[in-house]
Protein backbone atom coordinates (compact mmCIF):
# COMPACT_ATOMS: atom_id res chain seq x y z
CA UNK A 1 0.00 0.00 0.00
CA UNK A 2 3.37 2.37 0.96
CA UNK A 3 4.19 2.30 -2.83
CA UNK A 4 0.73 2.71 -4.27
CA UNK A 5 -0.14 6.32 -5.90
CA UNK A 6 -2.32 8.46 -4.15
CA UNK A 7 -6.51 8.42 -5.70
CA UNK A 8 -8.41 10.87 -6.18
CA UNK A 9 -12.07 9.90 -4.86
CA UNK A 10 -15.69 11.24 -3.72
CA UNK A 11 -16.49 8.95 -0.64
CA UNK A 12 -20.45 9.66 0.91
CA UNK A 13 -20.51 7.95 3.98
CA UNK A 14 -23.98 7.15 5.08
CA UNK A 15 -25.07 6.08 8.98
CA UNK A 16 -21.23 8.46 10.61
CA UNK A 17 -22.12 8.81 13.66
CA UNK A 18 -23.11 4.73 14.06
CA UNK A 19 -20.29 2.71 15.93
CA UNK A 20 -19.08 1.28 12.59
CA UNK A 21 -17.81 4.22 10.98
CA UNK A 22 -16.74 6.15 14.40
CA UNK A 23 -14.71 3.20 15.38
CA UNK A 24 -14.04 1.48 12.12
CA UNK A 25 -14.25 3.29 9.17
CA UNK A 26 -13.02 6.95 9.75
CA UNK A 27 -9.90 5.74 11.63
CA UNK A 28 -9.27 4.10 8.36
CA UNK A 29 -9.65 6.83 6.11
CA UNK A 30 -7.62 8.48 8.15
CA UNK A 31 -4.69 5.98 8.03
CA UNK A 32 -5.25 6.00 4.48
CA UNK A 33 -4.48 9.92 4.47
CA UNK A 34 -1.80 9.38 6.50
CA UNK A 35 -0.04 7.02 3.95
CA UNK A 36 -0.51 9.02 1.45
CA UNK A 37 -2.98 7.21 -0.10
CA UNK A 38 -6.01 9.75 -0.40
CA UNK A 39 -5.31 12.39 -2.85
CA UNK A 40 -5.50 16.25 -2.50
CA UNK A 41 -8.89 16.55 -4.03
CA UNK A 42 -10.15 13.74 -1.65
CA UNK A 43 -13.62 14.48 -0.20
CA UNK A 44 -15.76 12.65 2.72
CA UNK A 45 -18.99 13.34 3.10
CA UNK A 46 -20.33 12.03 5.87
CA UNK A 47 -24.30 11.67 6.35
CA UNK A 48 -26.30 11.19 9.72
CA UNK A 49 -29.93 12.15 10.99
CA UNK A 50 -28.89 14.37 13.69
CA UNK A 51 -28.45 17.74 12.85
CA UNK A 52 -24.90 19.39 13.91
CA UNK A 53 -22.05 21.60 11.94
CA UNK A 54 -19.33 19.83 10.10
CA UNK A 55 -17.11 21.28 12.93
CA UNK A 56 -19.45 19.43 15.88
CA UNK A 57 -19.10 16.53 13.79
CA UNK A 58 -15.60 16.79 13.84
CA UNK A 59 -15.23 17.25 18.07
CA UNK A 60 -17.81 14.69 18.48
CA UNK A 61 -15.86 11.99 16.81
CA UNK A 62 -12.51 12.97 18.19
CA UNK A 63 -13.94 13.41 21.44
CA UNK A 64 -15.61 9.69 20.99
CA UNK A 65 -12.22 8.39 19.74
CA UNK A 66 -10.46 9.08 23.06
CA UNK A 67 -12.40 6.38 24.78
CA UNK A 68 -12.97 4.07 22.40
CA UNK A 69 -10.66 1.20 20.85
CA UNK A 70 -9.74 1.91 17.02
CA UNK A 71 -6.47 1.61 14.67
CA UNK A 72 -5.03 5.29 15.88
CA UNK A 73 -2.29 5.11 18.65
CA UNK A 74 -2.44 7.53 21.40
CA UNK A 75 0.32 9.47 18.97
CA UNK A 76 -1.98 9.64 16.15
CA UNK A 77 -5.13 11.09 18.62
CA UNK A 78 -2.61 14.25 19.13
CA UNK A 79 -1.19 14.60 16.22
CA UNK A 80 -3.45 17.95 16.05
CA UNK A 81 -1.87 18.81 12.13
CA UNK A 82 -2.45 15.67 10.74
CA UNK A 83 -5.70 15.46 12.23
CA UNK A 84 -6.44 18.85 10.49
CA UNK A 85 -5.25 17.59 7.21
CA UNK A 86 -7.34 15.19 7.18
CA UNK A 87 -10.91 16.77 8.61
CA UNK A 88 -10.18 19.45 5.83
CA UNK A 89 -11.80 16.72 3.67
CA UNK A 90 -14.53 15.82 5.53
CA UNK A 91 -17.96 17.63 5.42
CA UNK A 92 -20.82 16.75 7.62
CA UNK A 93 -24.56 16.98 6.33
CA UNK A 94 -27.91 16.26 7.77
CA UNK A 95 -30.07 13.72 5.97
CA UNK A 96 -33.34 11.39 6.68
CA UNK A 97 -32.24 8.34 4.19
CA UNK A 98 -35.85 7.19 3.21
CA UNK A 99 -36.86 11.01 2.26
CA UNK A 100 -36.12 13.17 -0.53
CA UNK A 101 -34.99 16.28 1.11
CA UNK A 102 -31.43 16.10 2.31
CA UNK A 103 -30.04 14.34 -0.46
CA UNK A 104 -30.12 17.61 -2.79
CA UNK A 105 -27.04 17.95 -0.10
CA UNK A 106 -25.20 15.60 -1.88
CA UNK A 107 -26.14 16.41 -5.36
CA UNK A 108 -24.26 20.30 -4.32
CA UNK A 109 -21.44 18.79 -2.91
CA UNK A 110 -20.71 16.46 -5.97
CA UNK A 111 -21.17 19.37 -8.21
CA UNK A 112 -18.92 21.31 -5.54
CA UNK A 113 -15.72 19.53 -7.17
CA UNK A 114 -13.63 22.21 -8.63
CA UNK A 115 -14.84 22.87 -12.17
CA UNK A 116 -11.20 22.57 -13.59
CA UNK A 117 -11.30 19.14 -12.90
CA UNK A 118 -14.53 18.40 -14.96
CA UNK A 119 -15.14 15.21 -12.11
CA UNK A 120 -11.62 14.10 -13.63
CA UNK A 121 -7.89 14.22 -11.84
CA UNK A 122 -5.63 14.00 -14.72
CA UNK A 123 -7.36 11.70 -17.31
CA UNK A 124 -9.28 9.83 -15.20
CA UNK A 125 -13.22 10.39 -13.93
CA UNK A 126 -13.34 10.13 -9.34
CA UNK A 127 -15.26 7.56 -8.32
CA UNK A 128 -18.24 8.26 -6.43
CA UNK A 129 -18.36 5.70 -3.20
CA UNK A 130 -21.90 5.57 -1.18
CA UNK A 131 -21.09 3.41 1.71
CA UNK A 132 -24.16 2.48 3.37
CA UNK A 133 -22.77 2.23 6.93
CA UNK A 134 -26.65 1.64 7.94
CA UNK A 135 -29.34 -0.95 9.00
CA UNK A 136 -29.64 -3.60 5.77
CA UNK A 137 -33.80 -2.46 5.51
CA UNK A 138 -32.82 1.03 4.26
CA UNK A 139 -30.55 -0.12 2.04
CA UNK A 140 -33.63 0.28 -0.80
CA UNK A 141 -34.69 3.50 -0.17
CA UNK A 142 -30.83 4.75 -0.01
CA UNK A 143 -30.54 3.34 -3.33
CA UNK A 144 -33.92 4.80 -4.90
CA UNK A 145 -33.37 8.31 -3.59
CA UNK A 146 -29.74 8.74 -5.12
CA UNK A 147 -31.31 7.64 -8.53
CA UNK A 148 -34.26 9.67 -8.46
CA UNK A 149 -31.41 12.68 -7.03
CA UNK A 150 -29.53 12.26 -10.21
CA UNK A 151 -26.57 10.94 -8.01
CA UNK A 152 -25.75 7.34 -9.71
CA UNK A 153 -23.34 7.46 -12.70
CA UNK A 154 -21.14 5.26 -14.33
CA UNK A 155 -18.40 6.18 -11.67
CA UNK A 156 -20.88 5.36 -8.86
CA UNK A 157 -19.40 2.98 -6.58
CA UNK A 158 -21.92 1.02 -3.63
CA UNK A 159 -21.08 -0.37 -0.61
CA UNK A 160 -23.12 -2.48 1.94
CA UNK A 161 -22.27 -4.11 5.09
CA UNK A 162 -23.41 -7.57 6.43
CA UNK A 163 -25.89 -8.78 7.14
CA UNK A 164 -27.00 -9.09 3.30
CA UNK A 165 -30.25 -10.42 4.53
CA UNK A 166 -31.49 -13.10 7.18
CA UNK A 167 -32.52 -15.83 4.52
CA UNK A 168 -32.21 -16.37 1.07
CA UNK A 169 -35.73 -14.96 0.45
CA UNK A 170 -34.26 -11.89 2.17
CA UNK A 171 -31.06 -11.46 0.63
CA UNK A 172 -32.50 -12.03 -2.79
CA UNK A 173 -34.63 -9.22 -2.16
CA UNK A 174 -31.66 -6.65 -0.84
CA UNK A 175 -29.52 -7.96 -4.20
CA UNK A 176 -32.25 -7.16 -6.63
CA UNK A 177 -32.28 -3.62 -5.15
CA UNK A 178 -29.23 -3.23 -5.50
CA UNK A 179 -29.32 -4.35 -8.68
CA UNK A 180 -31.97 -2.23 -10.07
CA UNK A 181 -29.80 0.87 -9.79
CA UNK A 182 -26.42 -0.42 -10.13
CA UNK A 183 -24.32 -3.36 -12.02
CA UNK A 184 -22.47 -6.34 -10.16
CA UNK A 185 -19.38 -4.26 -10.67
CA UNK A 186 -20.49 -1.02 -9.22
CA UNK A 187 -21.42 -3.39 -5.87
CA UNK A 188 -19.00 -3.84 -2.87
CA UNK A 189 -20.27 -6.04 -0.47
CA UNK A 190 -17.94 -5.93 2.75
CA UNK A 191 -17.39 -9.39 4.92
CA UNK A 192 -14.18 -7.57 6.74
CA UNK A 193 -12.53 -10.87 7.62
CA UNK A 194 -11.28 -10.92 3.76
CA UNK A 195 -9.49 -7.61 4.64
CA UNK A 196 -7.16 -9.05 7.22
CA UNK A 197 -3.74 -9.71 6.10
CA UNK A 198 -3.56 -13.28 7.45
CA UNK A 199 -6.80 -14.15 4.99
CA UNK A 200 -5.54 -12.83 2.10
CA UNK A 201 -1.94 -14.77 3.11
CA UNK A 202 -4.01 -17.83 2.35
CA UNK A 203 -3.89 -17.44 -1.37
CA UNK A 204 0.14 -16.62 -1.29
CA UNK A 205 0.75 -19.56 1.27
CA UNK A 206 -1.58 -22.21 -0.87
CA UNK A 207 -0.57 -21.31 -4.24
CA UNK A 208 2.50 -20.16 -4.41
CA UNK A 209 4.34 -22.57 -2.20
CA UNK A 210 4.66 -25.79 -4.01
CA UNK A 211 5.40 -27.54 -0.56
CA UNK A 212 2.08 -26.65 0.52
CA UNK A 213 0.32 -26.76 -2.62
CA UNK A 214 0.83 -30.07 -3.73
CA UNK A 215 -0.29 -31.63 -0.41
CA UNK A 216 -3.75 -29.37 -0.04
CA UNK A 217 -6.04 -32.39 -0.94
CA UNK A 218 -7.18 -35.26 1.03
CA UNK A 219 -4.36 -37.65 0.36
CA UNK A 220 -2.44 -35.32 2.36
CA UNK A 221 -4.81 -33.86 4.90
CA UNK A 222 -6.93 -35.49 8.08
CA UNK A 223 -8.88 -32.98 8.87
CA UNK A 224 -8.82 -28.69 8.93
CA UNK A 225 -10.17 -26.76 11.76
CA UNK A 226 -11.99 -23.29 11.99
CA UNK A 227 -12.05 -21.60 15.31
CA UNK A 228 -13.28 -17.75 15.68
CA UNK A 229 -13.62 -17.39 19.49
CA UNK A 230 -14.90 -14.03 20.86
CA UNK A 231 -14.87 -13.41 24.61
CA UNK A 232 -17.48 -10.38 24.67
CA UNK A 233 -21.20 -11.06 25.03
CA UNK A 234 -23.72 -9.62 22.89
CA UNK A 235 -22.48 -5.56 24.23
CA UNK A 236 -26.17 -4.18 24.26
CA UNK A 237 -27.21 -6.08 20.62
CA UNK A 238 -29.40 -7.74 21.95
CA UNK A 239 -32.44 -7.05 19.38
CA UNK A 240 -30.16 -7.83 16.45
CA UNK A 241 -28.45 -10.86 18.07
CA UNK A 242 -31.33 -13.06 18.90
CA UNK A 243 -33.00 -12.91 15.82
CA UNK A 244 -29.71 -13.91 14.39
CA UNK A 245 -27.71 -15.97 16.52
CA UNK A 246 -24.03 -16.82 15.74
CA UNK A 247 -25.10 -19.46 13.03
CA UNK A 248 -26.54 -16.46 11.00
CA UNK A 249 -23.99 -13.69 12.24
CA UNK A 250 -20.92 -15.41 12.01
CA UNK A 251 -21.25 -19.27 9.82
CA UNK A 252 -22.71 -17.74 6.73
CA UNK A 253 -20.20 -14.59 6.26
CA UNK A 254 -17.14 -15.17 7.90
CA UNK A 255 -16.70 -18.76 8.74
CA UNK A 256 -17.75 -19.82 5.27
CA UNK A 257 -15.68 -16.97 3.31
CA UNK A 258 -13.22 -18.36 5.26
CA UNK A 259 -13.95 -21.81 4.39
CA UNK A 260 -13.57 -21.07 1.03
CA UNK A 261 -10.50 -19.71 0.40
CA UNK A 262 -9.08 -22.56 2.28
CA UNK A 263 -10.77 -25.12 0.09
CA UNK A 264 -11.06 -23.56 -2.84
CA UNK A 265 -9.41 -24.94 -6.01
CA UNK A 266 -5.92 -22.54 -7.90
CA UNK A 267 -7.40 -19.81 -9.95
CA UNK A 268 -6.66 -19.71 -13.55
CA UNK A 269 -5.92 -15.56 -12.54
CA UNK A 270 -5.52 -13.57 -9.61
CA UNK A 271 -8.59 -11.74 -10.87
CA UNK A 272 -11.65 -11.01 -9.10
CA UNK A 273 -14.21 -13.26 -10.54
CA UNK A 274 -11.57 -15.91 -11.02
CA UNK A 275 -11.04 -16.46 -6.77
CA UNK A 276 -15.08 -15.87 -6.67
CA UNK A 277 -15.74 -18.75 -9.61
CA UNK A 278 -13.69 -20.93 -6.88
CA UNK A 279 -14.77 -19.15 -3.84
CA UNK A 280 -18.60 -20.41 -5.00
CA UNK A 281 -17.61 -23.86 -6.45
CA UNK A 282 -16.81 -24.73 -2.62
CA UNK A 283 -20.23 -23.12 -1.38
CA UNK A 284 -22.32 -25.65 -4.46
CA UNK A 285 -20.47 -28.41 -3.16
CA UNK A 286 -21.56 -28.60 0.85
CA UNK A 287 -22.87 -31.34 1.94
CA UNK A 288 -26.35 -31.01 3.53
CA UNK A 289 -26.84 -31.38 7.45
CA UNK A 290 -29.35 -34.11 7.97
CA UNK A 291 -32.06 -34.33 10.72
CA UNK A 292 -30.10 -37.53 12.00
CA UNK A 293 -26.59 -35.89 12.09
CA UNK A 294 -27.60 -33.25 14.48
CA UNK A 295 -25.14 -34.21 17.61
CA UNK A 296 -22.81 -35.57 15.25
CA UNK A 297 -22.34 -32.66 12.65
CA UNK A 298 -23.83 -29.84 14.73
CA UNK A 299 -24.17 -28.57 18.14
CA UNK A 300 -25.15 -25.55 19.46
CA UNK A 301 -25.01 -24.12 22.52
CA UNK A 302 -25.78 -20.85 24.73
CA UNK A 303 -23.64 -19.23 27.78
CA UNK A 304 -24.52 -19.23 31.29
CA UNK A 305 -23.00 -17.28 33.69
CA UNK A 306 -19.75 -17.29 34.39
CA UNK A 307 -15.91 -16.21 34.64
CA UNK A 308 -13.92 -14.48 31.95
CA UNK A 309 -10.85 -12.76 32.66
CA UNK A 310 -11.22 -13.22 36.26
CA UNK A 311 -14.44 -11.28 36.50
CA UNK A 312 -18.33 -12.83 36.59
CA UNK A 313 -20.36 -11.63 33.13
CA UNK A 314 -24.03 -12.78 33.29
CA UNK A 315 -25.59 -15.20 30.97
CA UNK A 316 -27.14 -14.67 27.67
CA UNK A 317 -30.57 -14.54 29.65
CA UNK A 318 -29.92 -12.52 32.02
CA UNK A 319 -28.31 -9.70 29.65
CA UNK A 320 -30.12 -6.13 29.60
CA UNK A 321 -33.11 -6.59 27.39
CA UNK A 322 -33.27 -10.27 27.61
CA UNK A 323 -35.85 -12.57 26.68
CA UNK A 324 -35.95 -14.91 29.14
CA UNK A 325 -37.18 -17.78 27.14
CA UNK A 326 -35.20 -17.13 23.89
CA UNK A 327 -33.42 -20.14 22.75
CA UNK A 328 -31.09 -17.88 20.21
CA UNK A 329 -27.54 -20.12 20.13
CA UNK A 330 -24.77 -18.01 21.20
CA UNK A 331 -22.36 -21.02 19.95
CA UNK A 332 -22.01 -23.62 17.17
CA UNK A 333 -20.14 -26.12 16.40
CA UNK A 334 -20.16 -27.82 12.70
CA UNK A 335 -18.81 -30.75 11.26
CA UNK A 336 -18.89 -29.88 7.41
CA UNK A 337 -18.08 -32.14 4.49
CA UNK A 338 -17.15 -30.86 0.71
CA UNK A 339 -18.26 -33.11 -2.17
CA UNK A 340 -15.64 -32.79 -4.49
CA UNK A 341 -12.61 -34.67 -5.86
CA UNK A 342 -9.96 -32.59 -3.65
CA UNK A 343 -11.73 -32.99 -0.22
CA UNK A 344 -13.43 -36.11 -0.43
CA UNK A 345 -13.33 -37.71 3.12
CA UNK A 346 -11.48 -34.88 4.55
CA UNK A 347 -14.01 -33.37 7.96
CA UNK A 348 -13.61 -29.57 8.30
CA UNK A 349 -14.43 -28.90 11.65
CA UNK A 350 -15.84 -25.25 12.63
CA UNK A 351 -17.00 -23.48 15.94
CA UNK A 352 -17.81 -20.04 16.68
CA UNK A 353 -18.97 -18.78 19.71
CA UNK A 354 -19.60 -15.55 22.14
CA UNK A 355 -18.00 -16.00 26.13
CA UNK A 356 -15.23 -18.07 25.19
CA UNK A 357 -11.66 -18.06 27.42
CA UNK A 358 -9.83 -15.73 24.71
CA UNK A 359 -10.41 -13.67 21.85
CA UNK A 360 -8.87 -15.70 18.94
CA UNK A 361 -9.48 -16.69 15.37
CA UNK A 362 -7.60 -19.62 13.87
CA UNK A 363 -7.10 -21.96 11.55
CA UNK A 364 -5.68 -25.18 11.77
CA UNK A 365 -4.78 -27.76 8.81
CA UNK A 366 -3.79 -31.47 9.93
CA UNK A 367 -1.47 -33.29 7.53
CA UNK A 368 -1.51 -36.97 7.64
CA UNK A 369 1.13 -39.33 9.73
CA UNK A 370 3.43 -41.30 7.34
CA UNK A 371 2.21 -44.40 6.56
CA UNK A 372 5.00 -46.14 8.33
CA UNK A 373 6.17 -45.61 11.82
CA UNK A 374 9.86 -46.48 12.96
CA UNK A 375 10.39 -44.36 16.03
CA UNK A 376 9.46 -44.80 20.25
CA UNK A 377 5.56 -46.84 20.04
CA UNK A 378 4.59 -44.47 23.42
CA UNK A 379 4.99 -40.93 20.70
CA UNK A 380 3.24 -42.30 17.73
CA UNK A 381 0.04 -40.11 18.91
CA UNK A 382 2.81 -36.85 18.23
CA UNK A 383 2.61 -37.89 14.32
CA UNK A 384 0.63 -35.53 12.19
CA UNK A 385 2.42 -32.21 11.35
CA UNK A 386 0.03 -28.65 11.95
CA UNK A 387 -0.13 -26.12 9.74
CA UNK A 388 -1.90 -23.45 12.09
CA UNK A 389 -2.53 -20.28 10.70
CA UNK A 390 -3.93 -17.15 13.18
CA UNK A 391 -6.20 -14.36 11.88
CA UNK A 392 -6.28 -12.43 15.78
CA UNK A 393 -4.94 -11.74 17.40
CA UNK A 394 -1.71 -12.26 16.51
CA UNK A 395 -1.33 -12.52 13.08
CA UNK A 396 0.80 -15.21 12.14
CA UNK A 397 1.84 -18.77 10.35
CA UNK A 398 3.13 -21.65 12.68
CA UNK A 399 4.54 -25.04 11.61
CA UNK A 400 4.43 -27.63 14.17
CA UNK A 401 6.79 -30.47 13.33
CA UNK A 402 8.80 -33.44 14.91
CA UNK A 403 12.92 -33.37 15.23
CA UNK A 404 14.89 -35.42 17.20
CA UNK A 405 14.80 -34.29 20.76
CA UNK A 406 18.88 -33.24 22.14
CA UNK A 407 21.05 -35.20 24.47
CA UNK A 408 22.92 -38.50 24.44
CA UNK A 409 20.40 -39.61 26.71
CA UNK A 410 17.59 -38.95 24.31
CA UNK A 411 18.03 -41.43 21.84
CA UNK A 412 15.88 -41.35 18.55
CA UNK A 413 13.27 -39.84 21.51
CA UNK A 414 11.31 -37.04 19.53
CA UNK A 415 10.37 -33.18 20.21
CA UNK A 416 7.92 -31.16 18.63
CA UNK A 417 9.30 -27.93 17.44
CA UNK A 418 7.51 -24.83 15.98
CA UNK A 419 8.58 -22.84 12.83
CA UNK A 420 7.06 -19.77 13.49
CA UNK A 421 6.16 -16.46 11.36
CA UNK A 422 4.70 -13.66 13.11
CA UNK A 423 3.41 -10.71 11.18
CA UNK A 424 4.39 -8.00 14.00
CA UNK A 425 8.19 -9.26 13.96
CA UNK A 426 9.07 -10.24 10.78
CA UNK A 427 7.37 -6.33 9.87
CA UNK A 428 8.40 -4.31 12.88
CA UNK A 429 9.32 -1.70 10.64
CA UNK A 430 5.76 -1.55 9.42
CA UNK A 431 2.42 -0.71 10.72
CA UNK A 432 -0.03 -3.94 10.10
CA UNK A 433 -3.39 -2.13 8.46
CA UNK A 434 -6.24 -2.98 9.43
CA UNK A 435 -9.12 -5.26 7.62
CA UNK A 436 -11.41 -1.55 6.79
CA UNK A 437 -7.91 0.34 5.30
CA UNK A 438 -7.39 -2.62 2.96
CA UNK A 439 -10.75 -2.46 1.83
CA UNK A 440 -11.39 0.68 1.64
CA UNK A 441 -8.18 1.05 -0.42
CA UNK A 442 -9.57 -1.80 -2.83
CA UNK A 443 -13.09 0.59 -3.26
CA UNK A 444 -11.18 3.58 -3.99
CA UNK A 445 -8.97 1.30 -6.65
CA UNK A 446 -12.50 -0.35 -7.77
CA UNK A 447 -10.82 -3.98 -7.05
CA UNK A 448 -13.41 -6.60 -6.59
CA UNK A 449 -11.12 -9.52 -5.40
CA UNK A 450 -11.91 -8.53 -1.06
CA UNK A 451 -15.61 -8.56 -1.67
CA UNK A 452 -18.55 -11.20 -2.01
CA UNK A 453 -20.33 -11.52 -5.40
CA UNK A 454 -24.30 -12.45 -5.09
CA UNK A 455 -24.35 -15.76 -6.59
CA UNK A 456 -21.46 -16.59 -2.89
CA UNK A 457 -24.67 -14.22 -1.23
CA UNK A 458 -27.23 -16.78 -2.25
CA UNK A 459 -25.77 -19.94 -2.31
CA UNK A 460 -24.29 -19.38 1.67
CA UNK A 461 -27.80 -18.32 2.53
CA UNK A 462 -29.25 -21.60 1.10
CA UNK A 463 -26.83 -24.20 2.97
CA UNK A 464 -27.33 -21.89 6.41
CA UNK A 465 -31.11 -22.05 5.59
CA UNK A 466 -31.02 -25.54 5.43
CA UNK A 467 -29.48 -26.05 8.74
CA UNK A 468 -31.82 -23.55 10.42
CA UNK A 469 -34.99 -25.91 8.73
CA UNK A 470 -32.61 -28.83 10.15
CA UNK A 471 -32.65 -27.28 13.56
CA UNK A 472 -36.35 -25.75 13.46
CA UNK A 473 -37.82 -29.35 12.29
CA UNK A 474 -36.54 -31.05 15.53
CA UNK A 475 -37.03 -28.57 17.91
CA UNK A 476 -33.41 -27.95 19.12
CA UNK A 477 -32.46 -26.19 21.88
CA UNK A 478 -29.06 -24.91 22.21
CA UNK A 479 -26.55 -27.25 25.20
CA UNK A 480 -26.01 -24.47 28.30
CA UNK A 481 -22.22 -23.97 28.58
CA UNK A 482 -20.61 -21.38 31.35
CA UNK A 483 -18.82 -18.19 29.98
CA UNK A 484 -15.11 -18.48 30.31
CA UNK A 485 -15.02 -21.90 28.68
CA UNK A 486 -15.05 -23.76 25.27
CA UNK A 487 -18.56 -24.19 24.09
CA UNK A 488 -20.87 -26.71 25.47
CA UNK A 489 -19.71 -30.49 26.05
CA UNK A 490 -21.71 -31.78 23.13
CA UNK A 491 -19.20 -30.28 21.22
CA UNK A 492 -16.21 -32.05 22.44
CA UNK A 493 -18.27 -34.92 22.30
CA UNK A 494 -19.18 -33.99 18.48
CA UNK A 495 -15.63 -33.86 17.52
CA UNK A 496 -13.84 -37.18 20.01
CA UNK A 497 -16.77 -39.52 17.88
CA UNK A 498 -13.97 -39.40 14.90
CA UNK A 499 -11.33 -40.18 17.55
CA UNK A 500 -10.27 -36.25 17.54
CA UNK A 501 -10.06 -33.68 19.59
CA UNK A 502 -9.84 -29.54 19.31
CA UNK A 503 -6.27 -28.13 18.95
CA UNK A 504 -6.20 -26.66 22.49
CA UNK A 505 -7.12 -29.79 24.24
CA UNK A 506 -4.29 -31.98 22.16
Amino acid sequence: MQNSPALPCDIVLFGGLGDLAQRKLIPALFQLDQFGLLHSSARILVMARKTMTTEAYKAHTLKRWQGMATSLTDEQRNDHDALEVFFSKVQYSSLDFQTPAGYEAIVDWLQARPASTNGEVGDKPVPQVYYLATPPSVYGDICCQLDRAGCISERSRIVVEKPIGHDLESSCEINEQLATFFDERQIFRIDHYLGKETVQNLIALRFANNLFASQWNHEQISHVEITVAEKVGIEGRWGYFDKAGQLKDMVQNHLLQVLCLIAMDPPAELSADCIRDEKLKVLKALRPITPNQIGTHIVTGQYTAGTVDGAHVPGYLEEDDANTHSNTETFIALKVEIDNWRWAGVPFYMRTGKRMPLKSSEIVIHFKPAPHYIFDPDQKHMLGNKLIIRLQPDEGISLRMLTKDQGLDKGMRLHEGVLELTFSEVFQSQRTQSAYERLLWEIIKGEQYLFVRRDEVANAWRWVDSLVETLAHANVKPKRYSAGSWGPVASIAMIAMDGLTWYEDA
